[in-house]
């Protein structure tokens, strides 16, 4: 059984990792609103989100996500769909995984 104190911080992490999550997910539809200049912008933010995706969520989760992030954010007009919020559902919601993430991000 946890204790109360490493619940909080449980319960922390993950709303950091939510609102991290959400204005990462903003930056890549920011590059989608803005026409002909976002496609370059991508070419950096791909490779960064990628990165990010890997050190917010580790093991497996983060690799794969990392390189799915990575894989929409090069793309041109796939910019819609929002990574690490999905990443976050899956990770919390759907997988159940309270204890995910020992890292500090």
């Amino acid at each position: 059984m946890e204790s109360k104190n490493a619940v909080e911080v449980n319960n922390n992490l993950k709303s950091k990792r939510l609102v991290l999550g959400i204005l990462f997910d903003a930056i890549g539809l920011l590059s989608f609103t803005i026409p002909g200049i976002g496609e370059f912008g991508d070419v950096i933010w791909a490779p960064l989100s990628g990165f990010l995706m890997t050190k917010m969520y580790e093991g497996r989760v983060g690799k794969v996500a990392g390189i799915l992030t990575f894989v929409e954010e090069i793309f041109p007009f796939s910019d819609v769909v929002p990574s690490f919020t999905l990443t976050w559902i899956y990770t919390y919601w759907i997988k159940g995984n309270d204890n995910e993430g020992k890292r500090n991000l």
